[in-house]
């Protein structure tokens, strides 16, 4: 029994950006902590003010950069988040995508985000909602 995967449109799976917690770029090390800890995400969308998908910060760019800069809780609030460098960015999907093209991704990445043709973000999809989508499939 196959997967009909090419059939099902990408935005079934959709979680609207007004439901998505972001950084915007100018953000300080210390709101960057704050809404990742609020949120109790371990990785988290980068956009630039026009709303357009720079690319995704993770913890372990955070841990790094402490570690390496061995950093003080009160040097945080000096610091912003374009000053962390990030080891690898979560590739993006076009809306207009296919489903095999998002699956490829969602097995890298626990998120895929998703951008209209502008690269402007419009979401993001959880590899949680796909495996629990095949799931009741079954």
């Amino acid at each position: 029994m196959g997967w009909e995967v090419t059939i099902i449109n990408i935005l079934f799976f959709l979680t609207p950006k007004a439901e998505v917690a972001f950084l915007e770029e100018d953000s300080t090390l210390q709101q960057v902590l704050e809404k990742m800890e609020y949120h109790k995400y371990s990785a988290i969308p980068i956009l630039n003010h026009k709303g357009g998908y720079i690319g995704t910060l993770t913890e372990g760019d955070l841990l790094w950069y402490f570690h390496h800069n061995r950093l003080l809780g009160t040097q945080i609030e000096q610091l912003h988040l374009h000053d962390v460098p990030r080891r690898l960015d979560y590739d993006p999907v076009n809306v207009n995508s296919n489903m095999e093209n998002l699956l490829s991704k969602i097995i890298q990445q626990n998120f895929v985000p998703v951008v209209d043709d502008c690269n402007n973000f419009i979401g993001i999809i959880t590899r949680r909602d796909i495996i629990l989508h095949f799931r009741e499939q079954q």
